[in-house]
């Protein structure tokens, strides 16, 4: 994109506090690891910008100190469609572990419910040196709901993300 994301203006508000207006609708504690642009309590990765993986470790670390021991929603701050509606249904979604939606085959692990045990496991496999977040798609509990499951929820315009100004354009988007 060539600048911060979060800080994109949609409607007059950033994409970052977009999000997090949408999060704290749905969850009671919400947590930006990030520069601190959604009004949420802010935590950073170590390094900074070292990637999702390394967010989602330091996100979990946050939350246990929090005692926060459960299943966490994983939310991209670059989906400007996200909507109240698909983060409860990821939230009530009847399943022990991870519940991650497939869009055209590809799982989607940042607007996903990672259960605590795939939670901590990101804390070890950054640790190790891993930085991919394909290995949640393959874990033993994690539940993968295609289109037929989720779009009776939400539409596909949900998971459209914003990484060029491209997309912007094509999204209707651009200033």
């Amino acid at each position: 994109m060539g600048r911060d994301k979060s800080l994109i203006i949609v409607d007059g508000v950033t994409l970052a506090r977009r999000v997090a207006d949408v999060l704290t609708r749905v969850v009671a504690m919400a947590i930006e690891v990030g520069p601190g642009h959604s009004g949420l309590a802010t935590t950073r990765e170590n390094p900074s910008g070292d990637g999702p993986l390394a967010a989602i470790a330091a996100g979990r670390r946050v939350l246990r100190a929090e005692g926060q021991a459960g299943a966490a929603l994983v939310v991209a701050c670059d989906l400007p469609f996200v909507d109240q509606a698909f983060l409860t249904y990821l939230v009530e979604y009847d399943a022990h572990g991870s519940v991650v939606p497939l869009v055209a085959g590809r799982a989607q692990p940042l607007l996903a419910r990672w259960g605590p045990r795939d939670l901590d496991d990101a804390i070890e496999r950054y640790r190790r040196g891993a930085r991919s977040l394909h290995h949640l798609s393959e874990q033993p509990d994690v539940t993968l709901l295609d289109e037929s499951d989720w779009r009776h929820v939400t539409a596909d315009t949900t998971f459209y993300d914003v990484d060029t100004p491209d997309d912007l354009a094509r999204y209707g988007l651009a200033p």
